[in-house]
């Protein structure tokens, strides 16, 4: 019997890269923004309350660290969304892949369409330096004495994160 070949249509394909977006990019970036916000500000308030160590200078610090964090999230969903609006099949491949290894079912592994745009080899590179620039503040922060460890790490992620969910608003409804 001949098999029925499915035809992905166009519209089909965004869909299924706005709710790969939904579930795989925006959903874990608001979870884990959550807990690193909710950590940062909770040791910063203990840091004001019960160290007594808060001073101006811990608000600049903790501000610029806000500043790294967002403006290496903001970066990385800026080329997520170049990705979604110039090959939005890459999403759509990695959507059915999900929901075919959740599937009980054995079935041929959908080939993921390659990214062929110019710039493509700096992106892993450009990535490690955004993750090392926020360590390396990080650990600034906390060397000079200005943040005690854990709101010096946990306050830029939580930057990088809520920018990567902000920078999406609008884009995928």
């Amino acid at each position: 019997m001949p098999k029925l070949v499915t035809v992905l249509r166009p519209e089909k394909i965004e869909e299924q890269a706005r709710n790969y977006i939904r579930s795989h990019i925006l959903l874990p970036a608001g979870m884990v923004g959550l807990v690193c916000m909710i950590g940062g500000v909770g040791s910063l308030g203990y840091q004001l309350l019960v160290n007594h160590t808060y001073s101006w200078l811990t608000f600049l610090t903790s501000s610029a660290l806000l500043v790294v964090g967002a403006s290496c999230g903001w970066a990385q969903a800026r080329y997520h969304r170049y990705l979604f609006t110039s090959f939005p099949e890459v999403y759509a491949a990695r959507m059915r892949t999900a929901v075919a290894q959740r599937s009980k079912k054995a079935k041929a592994e959908p080939e993921v369409p390659p990214t062929e745009h110019p710039g493509r080899g700096f992106v892993t590179a450009t990535s490690i330096a955004g993750a090392a620039l926020i360590f390396g503040a990080s650990v600034a922060a906390f060397v000079r004495g200005d943040l005690d460890p854990l709101p010096a790490v946990l306050v830029p992620w939580a930057a990088f994160y809520w920018a990567k969910l902000f920078s999406w608003r609008g884009v995928v409804d």
